[in-house]
């Protein structure tokens, strides 16, 4: 079996969450989690004054691309390309060209993949992010993403959400 590398997207600008969110319907519809195994629209906290109050807010790191990691074979190619709103793979001609490891790193994406000791029903407290200090059971384990899936409470109610590996400690 083939590794799994990251590649750009051209897209039209301003869809790249629709078009994260097409590849996304057509992996599950097409059973290709374990070929198309990530995509990413990068983004970046930015401080912007409105109103003469500073706030962070998000921005794309790169309007008109989008980010996949995948395997790449006929299939795959056929698939992100034929997406709706995708211009094309970054890459000369129509021959996508992976990005380097040193390519990847600034964009704060991990290439290598951490190990785990976790299993369904663990209770975990969350170490960083939005979520941080929040304590939630896990309910999913996803190896290819290196994610979680825990439920915490918000407004009341039990809300799924989506953790890394990397920010989780288990109880």
């Amino acid at each position: 079996m083939s590794e799994a590398n990251w590649y750009v997207v051209h897209t039209y600008s301003g869809y790249e969450n629709k078009v994260k969110a097409n590849i996304e319907k057509t992996i599950e519809n097409r059973h290709l989690e374990e070929q198309i195994l990530e995509v990413r629209v990068p983004m970046q906290y930015v401080v912007e004054m409105k109103d003469g109050q500073s706030r962070q807010v998000p921005k794309k790191m790169f309007p008109g691309y989008v980010l996949i990691n995948m395997i790449m074979n006929d299939d795959t190619w056929y698939v992100v390309r034929n997406t709706r709103g995708v211009t094309g793979f970054v890459g000369p001609g129509s021959k996508p060209v992976p990005l380097t490891d040193e390519e990847m790193r600034p964009l704060g994406i991990r290439t290598d993949h951490v190990q785990m000791s976790y299993a369904e029903g663990d209770s975990v407290v969350v170490l960083g992010g939005v979520w941080k200090d929040t304590v939630g059971v896990i309910q999913a384990i996803n190896e290819n993403k290196q994610s979680v899936t825990i439920n915490v409470d918000l407004f009341g109610r039990e809300t799924p959400v989506e953790i890394s590996f990397t920010e989780i400690r288990k109880l």
